[in-house]
């Protein structure tokens, strides 16, 4: 059993990895003629698209972003999760893990892509949908008070990320992922963990500026400057 876990969640990740690597804002910009890791701040996710390409572009590669994490999770649970519901979490975050990875880290593109926040949201969407909504809820109000509050997506997705993270916690000590082993408990809360440390990773550049009160604010129906 042990053994075919171990393979079970190399095969999930790289299912995770796979999909991931689809950009859907490099997809988009390239068929409406814009390179996206050309032009803005360069990185081949929402915000920038939304900045550079309008609201909705970015809403379009936003919800290809979050659905090629859910796909991946969909085909890791059609796969194992059915035959084995009690370990359904831990598929489930290491294909988003996977997700996170190809879409940060897409081989075919030097390694050069997004940040991950919206694949990870395609994984929080489908943590509500399989165990319970409030995953869903926590997601729409830590990103979007902070954003209704700053205007600064870094920030939202910062607070974002760390929400899921406490969640996560709250909700396998609680006992509510069902009867997964307390070891594989662990692994899922290290693997958020991993994924929050990569997001602060990530948005590196974005915590300089915003110590330096440098940082963009951006809007979604308001027309953004672009760097």
């Amino acid at each position: 059993m042990v053994g075919n876990l171990l393979v079970e969640r190399i095969i999930c990740a790289l299912i995770g990895y796979v999909f991931g690597t689809f950009q859907t804002a490099v997809i988009y910009g390239k068929m409406k003629g814009v390179d996206i890791r050309s032009v803005g701040s360069g990185n081949a996710g929402t915000t920038n698209t939304l900045r550079v390409m309008g609201p909705k572009a970015g809403a379009i590669v936003l919800l290809g972003d979050m659905l090629k994490c859910m796909a991946a999770i969909l085909i890791t649970y059609l796969l194992f999760g059915r035959n084995n519901p009690a370990y359904i979490i831990l598929y489930m975050a290491y294909t988003a893990a996977g997700a996170v990875l190809g879409h940060d880290f897409p081989i075919h593109l030097k390694f050069k892509g997004g940040k991950g926040i919206a694949c990870t949201a395609g994984y929080t969407i489908y943590l509500g949908i399989q165990f319970n909504w409030l995953f869903i809820l926590m997601g729409v109000i830590s990103f979007f008070l902070p954003f209704n509050l700053f205007h600064i997506v870094s920030v939202c997705s910062l607070f974002y990320y760390t929400a899921l993270l406490v969640m996560t916690i709250i909700y396998g000590q609680m006992g509510l992922f069902g009867a997964l082993p307390q070891g594989a408990l662990i692994e899922v809360y290290i693997l958020v963990g991993i994924l929050t440390a990569l997001a602060f990773y990530q948005h590196r550049g974005n915590i300089k500026k915003l110590l330096a009160g440098q940082e963009r604010k951006t809007y979604i129906f308001k027309k953004n400057k672009i760097d």
